[in-house]
């Protein structure tokens, strides 16, 4: 289990270590706080955090999903905010994202200048990363929402320099998403030519529903798999 403080830094240590890391995606749109223990009975065991956040969830729903977590689990939450109003003090870190694949700078900056008054008050552990839309067979509501498209899987060199992108900028994670209820995950050629390339941990989510597709990207080189409510199915 990772520790509840200096997450990044304990990330770092296992991708330094090769041990693999296992998050599971809690969208309080879809799972009610009444909801919370029933779907953390349901945590394969070697969950190593929890994620909340959504791209629509309103922040009272954060709020009290991430309680109700903390209440039953003693996992780290880490936020994965689809806006500023989805921050919660009651989590342990915060994906700081910046929608790297998009070109509206509503989603690359300034939700993150909008957060930052909240942040500086709160002890949350912040977790700079570039976050990577790819195809997934489907619009995603982060497409509606950001107005912005995935990029083709097809384009694997625009993503490789994208994820370059972002670790030259700063960034301490990547992030590819292929989107909540994707037909399809990254591809493992993607997930391969992107972590050849950078030097950062590669959290990898969307679309990943079964064990033996758990596998395949963490054999192509993600060093961290999200899956969401579907994990109940390994």
């Amino acid at each position: 289990m990772i520790a509840q403080s200096h997450i990044l830094q304990q990330i770092q240590q296992n991708v330094n270590l090769q041990k693999k890391v296992f998050a599971v995606l809690i969208d309080p749109d879809k799972v009610k706080s009444e909801e919370v223990a029933s779907t953390l009975n349901r945590l394969p065991e070697d969950t190593d955090f929890i994620l909340v956040g959504g791209s629509c969830v309103e922040n009272l729903k954060t709020d009290v999903v991430v309680k109700a977590i903390k209440a039953l689990i003693d996992l780290p939450v880490i936020l994965f905010p689809g806006n500023v109003n989805q921050i919660t003090s009651k989590a342990d870190a915060i994906l700081f994202l910046s929608l790297m694949s998009g070109d509206n700078p509503e989603y690359l900056i300034h939700q993150q200048v909008k957060s930052i008054k909240f942040l500086k008050q709160s002890t949350l552990e912040i977790m700079p990363t570039g976050y990577i839309l790819i195809d997934g067979g489907k619009t995603t509501a982060v497409e509606k929402i950001s107005k912005t498209q995935a990029i083709p899987q097809t384009e694997i060199n625009q993503i490789v320099n994208i994820a370059l992108a972002a670790q030259y900028s700063g960034k301490q994670l990547i992030y590819l998403e292929a989107g909540s209820g994707a037909r399809f995950p990254v591809k493992p050629e993607i997930i391969k030519a992107v972590k050849q390339q950078i030097d950062l941990p590669l959290i990898v989510g969307g679309g990943i529903k079964t064990e033996k597709q758990r596998q395949m990207v963490y054999e192509a080189g993600a060093d961290i798999v999200v899956m969401g409510t579907v994990f109940e199915e390994i």
